[in-house]
């Protein structure tokens, strides 16, 4: 219930909220004197009853937890923690994970609504990428929100989710779908594909160099010629400033991933060269929104 005392502010609100594109003035039954508020589409993508809710992300990226870290930015250039959240919380994001499943929760489910776009993009638009494939394992695939959508359109299409111990516990499979816990930067199960979505951007040169080199181990000991990696995740390019808009969206996800994780967002020249060691080819392709569909081939 609004206090009476504030209601004088609700124009001052809505006025910010309509210049921000999250509302539109709309004249009520066609009397010029009469002017309300609907919703966009920005704001429609906030709704409870929308299979595609950003709500769960928006919480994420607003919470104190993941706010906090850029007050540390300034601390954490002159010293050697990895990163500005752990100046922050005296540990790193995927120790506070395991150890607040409150956290853990909202994270996954942050994740879970880039999941459900992206699946219903690839099952719908990107039916090909899983021709002639008999098994894959989505590595980091948290919840299983995409490798479900594809086990559902592929019944013959064996799909794990592999992810942290503490992420997949006590979540239930299917018949052409089943969990496993582990660590990627030792080894995962073998397949004929290997899917990663938004793995890399969390990760630095270095450590996504070693999660290369274990999907190509997981994929060549199949001895199949067909095999491949697919990756999903944003692609920088030089140009992205013509859309000021989206280089904006891009740039600020980068500094996230510098924020929280110590990972980044890569340039279109950087995943040329990062992925052409080790493998022959790739096929770099944009998708829905701000994303790629990055397949590699041993």
């Amino acid at each position: 219930m609004l206090n009476s005392t504030k209601a004088c502010h609700i124009y001052g609100l809505m006025r910010i909220l309509v210049h921000s594109g999250f509302f539109a003035h709309q004249q009520l039954d066609g009397d010029a004197q009469k002017e309300g508020y609907v919703l966009t589409n920005s704001s429609r993508l906030l709704l409870k009853n929308n299979p595609l809710s950003i709500t769960p992300s928006l919480k994420a990226t607003i919470d104190p937890i993941f706010t906090k870290p850029w007050n540390f930015l300034a601390a954490w250039f002159q010293n050697d923690d990895r990163t500005p959240f752990e100046t922050a919380h005296g540990k790193i994001l995927w120790d506070y994970c395991s150890q607040d499943p409150q956290l853990n929760d909202l994270f996954n489910e942050s994740q879970a609504c880039d999941s459900r776009l992206i699946s219903s993009f690839l099952v719908d638009k990107c039916k090909g990428v899983f021709e002639g494939l008999n098994s894959l394992v989505d590595v980091g695939g948290g919840i299983g929100i995409v490798a479900k959508a594809i086990a559902d359109v592929f019944p013959h299409l064996e799909c794990i989710v592999f992810d942290l111990p503490y992420v997949v516990a006590g979540l239930q499979g299917s018949k052409n779908l089943k969990y496993v816990g582990g660590d990627m930067f030792k080894t995962f199960p073998t397949a004929d594909a290997i899917l990663l979505k938004n793995v890399f951007h969390d990760w630095n040169d270095e450590e996504s160099v070693t999660i290369l080199k274990r999907c190509k181990e997981a994929i060549s000991s199949r001895d199949n010629v067909g095999g491949k990696v697919i990756i999903i995740e944003m692609v920088l390019r030089e140009d992205d400033d013509q859309v000021f808009k989206s280089s904006e969206t891009k740039l600020f996800a980068d500094m996230e991933m510098l924020v929280l994780v110590n990972g980044k967002e890569r340039l279109e020249e950087e995943w040329k060269k990062f992925l052409a060691a080790g493998f022959s080819y790739h096929k770099i392709t944009p998708i829905v929104g701000l994303k790629s569909l990055i397949e590699v081939y041993p």
